[in-house]
């Protein structure tokens, strides 16, 4: 079996998240970033944006979002509940079939939360069809009105009660995100907006599952396919047999793990490599996938600053990457015009990345349209 250490196990991993130098082409669409990474989580949206920043070279935040707004004919990406029951962004051609695949476990997990909220059964058809008939007349609806409605017909109408409605609604795939009224997000029905979504066979699109979760993190097992995805290990496992003739074991930092056939010639590449003497760096926004997509995160994160990536309460800071590895964190501070970018290392930093660093920075503001200038934190 071949052994990969821990430095090549890493590349690989860059690699297959469009991470590593010269892997972002610069016309990628935003549908083909997505559609190569199977997604980025996006429950803060403009984190969500940032992750793609950092896997292309020439998008900016407003093509971004113009593509899931629509507003240059149809959407080409989605905003809906996915992997794990978190909002992504993901290719709309994905949208069709990844919520239908996931959709049942996690409205099954919500029940229970449902009824605590005063939906019973009954309750909920009565909403979902409240919902859903009001989208049709409607086109586009707010949050707050969709609340309205749900208030005068005297059903569940405060605190996180709509929200777990529309929640279960969009696993049905009965509703999504759709364009913004001003800067206020608005739902719409699915079918309207993305088409009708497109249930595949379970085994088909397990094996689909499967096979577009190792393109985008291999080396990797099905338990890492389990952790990324939030289906049940039993049918993580299944999945991955199902494309056993597609893949490959490996051994990667001590761990049995597995690539497919087709990313043997990067595999290649990465044991050519050696030592590099140029490290490679990525600012990494808040929950970013590259960061989510294993069970375990020691490879990326030295334990002994784990607490400073992901200090707990479901939160999961954003990352200055060095070669793979948290080196640091950084955060975005709007100051007269201009953006500040500061960074706060683990540890202190070599002179050579100072500049590798600032370019890092300047490419984030030349994302969001703004001037932005580096502060490291000593």
């Amino acid at each position: 079996m071949m052994r990969l250490n821990a430095q090549q196990t890493r590349r690989l991993r860059l690699r297959a998240q469009r991470l590593s130098p010269g892997q972002a082409g610069p016309s990628a669409a935003p549908a083909q970033v997505l559609g190569e990474v199977c997604g980025v989580q996006a429950q803060d949206l403009p984190a969500g944006l940032l992750s793609m920043r950092a896997r292309s070279t020439s998008l900016i935040a407003l093509e971004i979002e113009q593509a899931q707004q629509g507003r240059k004919g149809s959407p080409s990406i989605a905003w809906v509940w996915c992997m794990r029951g978190t909002l992504h962004l993901v290719a709309a051609e994905d949208a069709g079939w990844l919520v239908p695949l996931l959709g049942p476990a996690f409205i099954a997990g919500d029940r229970r939360r449902l009824q605590q909220l005063g939906w019973d059964e009954q309750k909920a058809a009565i909403g979902l069809r409240l919902v859903r008939e009001a989208l049709q007349e409607g086109g586009a609806l707010t949050r707050a009105e969709i609340i309205t409605l749900l208030k005068e017909e005297g059903l569940p109408s405060e605190g996180q009660a709509p929200v777990h409605l529309l929640y279960r609604a969009a696993l049905e795939g009965m509703l999504c995100a759709g364009p913004n009224r001003g800067k206020e997000p608005t739902y719409v029905a699915w079918e309207s907006w993305l088409g009708k979504p497109q249930a595949q066979p379970r085994q088909e699109a397990l094996a689909e599952l499967a096979r577009r979760y190792l393109q985008a993190y291999a080396p990797a097992g099905p338990e890492d396919l389990a952790s990324w995805s939030g289906l049940k290990l039993g049918e993580a496992r299944q999945a991955w047999q199902l494309i056993s003739g597609e893949s490959l074991q490996v051994e990667a930092a001590g761990k049995p793990a597995w690539l497919l056939k087709s990313q043997m010639p990067g595999l290649e590449e990465v044991l050519a490599e050696g030592s590099k003497t140029t490290a490679h760096v990525r600012l990494l926004p808040r929950f970013d996938t590259y960061l989510l997509g294993h069970t375990s995160r020691n490879l990326t994160v030295d334990p002994a600053y784990a607490r400073r990536i992901h200090p707990g309460g479901g939160i999961l800071n954003a990352a200055l990457l060095v070669d793979g590895q948290a080196r640091g964190t950084w955060k975005i501070q709007r100051r007269r015009g201009r953006l500040e970018i500061q960074v706060e290392p683990f540890e202190s930093l070599t002179e050579e990345l100072l500049p590798l660093i600032e370019a890092e920075a300047s490419d984030v503001g030349r994302f969001l349209g703004m001037e932005a200038v580096l502060i490291v934190k000593k």
